[in-house]
């Protein structure tokens, strides 16, 4: 009978103390980040796996990219970040495209904040390819490199995965940032108002997959 009590009061404390965490969290789901009904696959296995939805004609993308890159460059090495370019309309495609032409020819680092420095500081307009690799050959890129990077089979079904993922993910505005294939989090929720909410969810989030993780391994 002893032995009855002490386990009832046992999971009773338990109970509690998971109320009490859930509701000190910092950021709560559908005030800082939202759950997604279905959760996506995300590689490589054993990482958590983040991930921005952004277009680069995008002014709050253009906003956010410098304190971004700032973040990803001090990710612990659990952590894997990707980007996916959107395309909300037919018109957005060439853009996307840019962006995994840069991807496969291995220049996204050097060039993703240019590319945005030039439409939105420069006002160079970057909508279909031979803007893109005009500009880009001021850049070093080779004309003839990028058209072939562009036009390649490879870029064009990346540009295809992309649009299902924004449909996957639910993604209505930009920048969004996923965490896991789990949650999304914007600057249009009322606990992350600015982007530098935005990254402290995206880090809360970060823990919140990694205890889940430990969980299951046990």
């Amino acid at each position: 009978m002893v032995r009855w009590f002490a386990r009832i009061a046992a999971l009773l404390l338990l109970g509690f103390s998971v109320g009490a965490s859930a509701a000190n969290a910092p950021f709560k789901e559908g005030l800082g980040f939202d759950k997604l009904t279905v959760t996506q696959p995300v590689s490589p296995a054993g990482k958590v796996v983040v991930t921005e939805f952004f277009w680069y004609n995008c002014p709050h993308c253009f906003e956010f990219e410098p304190l971004l890159e700032a973040w990803v460059k001090k990710l612990p090495a659990d952590v894997v970040f990707e980007r996916v370019p959107v395309a909300f309309a037919p018109q957005f495609v060439p853009q996307q495209r840019l962006y995994y032409a840069l991807k496969a020819l291995g220049k996204v680092d050097a060039l993703q904040g240019a590319v945005f420095n030039a439409i939105h500081v420069q006002h160079i307009a970057l909508v279909n390819p031979e803007q893109m690799a005009n500009w880009l050959q001021t850049k070093g890129v080779p004309k003839q490199q990028f058209m072939n990077a562009y036009n390649s089979f490879g870029v064009q079904m990346e540009a295809k995965r992309a649009t299902q993922m924004v449909t996957d993910y639910q993604i209505q505005g930009v920048p969004t940032m996923a965490v896991q294939g789990m949650y999304t989090t914007s600057a249009s929720m009322p606990q992350t108002p600015t982007n530098e909410k935005v990254l402290q969810a995206v880090d809360y989030l970060i823990q919140q997959v990694r205890q889940g993780m430990t969980k299951s391994a046990k």
